[in-house]
C-alpha cells in the first residue's frame, strides 16, 4: 500500500504516513561587503578592446604582458602598480576608440592599438621535419608562441595574434605587423569615456577614476557619480584631479600635480583610487604614507594657510612629513554644511561607512526579503533582527558606535508591499588632532 509522504505547508494531508519539512535554523545577517574595488576608464595601447574587463593584483603580476601588452615592471603601466598598491580588483574600461589592430598576411593582432605593431612572426622549416614549419610569435623580440604545423590552416590563435588560415607559409626572419592605432584616446573625447561610463554603470565598486585634465570630461564624471549616488543608489566616490568645486560627499579632489617629463598631470588619481577604494570600512587614509611610483609636486601644499585653505576647499592634499610624503586629511569636497548635513559628511571614513550601510541593507533585502518574506510583523520583526545583527557587527569592529536598536524600526509603508525603516547610526572616525593643556607645577 502507497503511504503519504513529503513536505507540508499546512497539516491538511489525507494519506496516512511523514510529512517532514527542513529549516535552517534562524541565523542573523552580519555580513559586510567587501573593500578594494576600483573602475577606471583608460586609454590603453593593448587590451580589451570593448566593454569591461576585471583585473586582480594576482592577475597584474602574472599576466601583464597578456592583459596590458607590458611586462609588470614596464614604465606604461605606472599609474596601473600605483592602484593596485591598494585595489584588489579594478575593472578597466579601454577608451580607445575607432583604433585599428596590426596586421601583417600571416597574422592579426589579437586587440586594437598601438602595441600591436610591435609584433612579429618568424617562420622557419622544422629541422627534423623540412615539410614543417615552426612559427613564433614575437612580442618586443620576446619569444610568446612557438607552433609547428604544415600549412596555416593548422595555426591556433594565441594571446597575441590570430593567424590568417589561407597564407601560404614561408620562411622569414621576421615579418612585423603594422597599422595599429589606439584611436580616439585624447583626454578631451567625451564620447570614448561616456561609452565607457555606461559600461560601468552594471558594475559595483568603491571608487571611480577620473584620468583626465580636461573640464569637460571632469564635469562628466562628476554629474554621472552624483546621478548614480543620488537617484539610482549606486555607492561609489569618484577620484579625479583639481575638479573645481563639485561641493559633493561622493567627490574626491586630489590637488597635488605629478610632475616630471612625460608625467600625467592626474597621476595622483591612480594611487588614490586604489587607496580609498582599499581602505577598510573601519579605517581612515588621514597621514597614510603615499608609496605611489608618481612624483607629486608639493609647491602648493608647503605652509600652513596653504594646507587650511585647501582643506577648506575640501581639496585632498598630498604634503611633506620629514623626508616622507601623506595624505594630509581623508576629506571629500563636501562644505556646504547644513543643520540636516553637516561636517561629519566631509570626511571619507563617514561616508565609507554610510555607504557600506547602505549596500549592505540591500544586499540584505534584495536576496532575502524581496518577493520571498511576508510583510507582517513577524516577516517585519524579522528584517529588524537582522538589521540588528548588521549593525551590531560594524559596532564590533568599531565602524560604528553608540548603536540603540531600541531606536531602530521597521514597520509597513503606505501600502502593502512597502516597508519603512528607521535608525541612528553614529560612525567612528579616526584620531586626527590632539590639543594639550600641559599643567606645570
Amino acid at each position: 500500500m502507497a503511504l503519504g509522504g513529503g513536505t507540508f505547508l499546512t497539516q491538511n494531508k489525507v494519506l496516512p504516513g511523514t510529512y517532514h519539512n527542513f529549516i535552517s535554523a534562524a541565523r542573523a545577517f552580519v555580513n559586510l561587503s567587501d573593500r578594494g574595488y576600483s573602475a577606471l576608464p583608460i586609454a590603453l595601447d593593448w587590451g580589451v578592446d570593448e566593454g569591461v574587463f576585471a583585473v586582480t593584483q594576482e592577475d597584474l603580476q602574472k599576466n601583464s604582458r597578456k592583459i596590458f601588452g607590458y611586462e609588470y615592471t614596464h614604465e606604461k603601466l605606472k599609474g596601473i602598480r600605483d592602484i593596485f598598491k591598494n585595489a584588489i580588483t579594478v575593472y578597466f574600461a579601454k577608451l580607445n576608440i575607432g583604433g585599428t589592430a596590426a596586421e601583417n598576411e600571416y597574422a592579426k593582432a589579437l586587440y586594437k592599438g598601438a602595441r600591436g605593431n610591435d609584433i612579429k612572426i618568424i617562420i622557419q622549416q622544422n629541422v627534423d621535419e623540412p615539410s614543417n614549419f615552426d612559427v613564433q610569435t614575437l612580442l618586443d623580440n620576446v619569444l610568446v608562441d612557438e607552433q609547428t604545423v604544415v600549412t596555416a590552416a593548422d595555426l591556433v590563435a594565441n594571446d597575441f595574434v590570430t593567424f590568417k588560415v589561407g597564407a601560404s607559409l614561408t620562411a622569414t626572419a621576421g615579418t612585423p605587423l603594422t597599422g595599429g592605432l589606439n584611436g580616439a584616446t585624447a583626454l578631451t573625447n567625451g564620447g570614448a569615456h561616456q561609452t565607457a561610463l555606461d559600461d560601468l554603470e552594471a558594475y559595483g565598486f568603491n571608487t571611480l577614476g577620473c584620468l583626465s585634465d580636461d573640464q569637460t570630461i571632469k564635469s562628466l564624471y562628476m554629474e554621472y557619480t552624483k546621478r548614480i549616488r543620488d537617484q539610482v543608489g549606486g555607492k561609489f566616490q569618484l577620484v579625479g584631479h583639481k575638479l573645481g568645486s563639485p561641493d559633493h560627499e561622493g567627490v574626491i579632489d586630489v590637488q597635488n600635480d605629478a610632475i616630471g617629463d612625460g608625467e600625467e598631470i592626474f597621476g595622483a588619481v591612480y594611487w588614490t583610487a586604489g587607496a580609498q577604494a582599499g581602505v577598510a570600512v573601519n579605517k581612515s587614509n588621514t597621514n597614510k604614507k603615499y608609496d605611489g611610483e608618481h612624483t607629486l609636486d608639493m609647491s602648493e601644499t608647503k605652509t600652513q594657510p596653504q594646507l587650511t585653505a585647501l582643506l577648506k576647499g575640501g581639496k585632498y592634499v598630498f604634503h611633506k612629513v620629514g623626508t616622507e610624503t601623506r595624505v594630509l586629511d581623508d576629506v571629500n569636497t563636501f562644505t556646504s554644511f547644513t543643520p540636516d548635513k553637516n561636517e561629519d559628511f566631509s570626511m571619507n571614513q563617514v561616508i565609507r561607512v554610510l555607504d557600506q550601510i547602505a549596500i549592505d541593507t540591500a544586499h540584505l533585502f534584495n536576496t532575502r526579503y524581496l518577493g520571498e518574506v511576508p510583510n507582517d510583523p513577524a516577516g517585519r520583526i524579522t528584517f529588524w533582527k537582522d538589521i540588528v545583527a548588521h549593525r551590531l557587527e560594524m559596532q564590533r569592529i568599531r565602524a560604528i558606535e553608540n548603536y540603540d536598536k531600541e531606536i531602530l524600526t521597521v514597520e509597513q509603508g503606505n501600502s502593502k508591499k512597502s516597508v519603512v525603516l528607521f535608525e541612528r547610526v553614529q560612525a567612528t572616525v579616526a584620531m586626527s588632532q590632539l590639543y594639550i593643556t600641559t599643567e606645570v607645577a
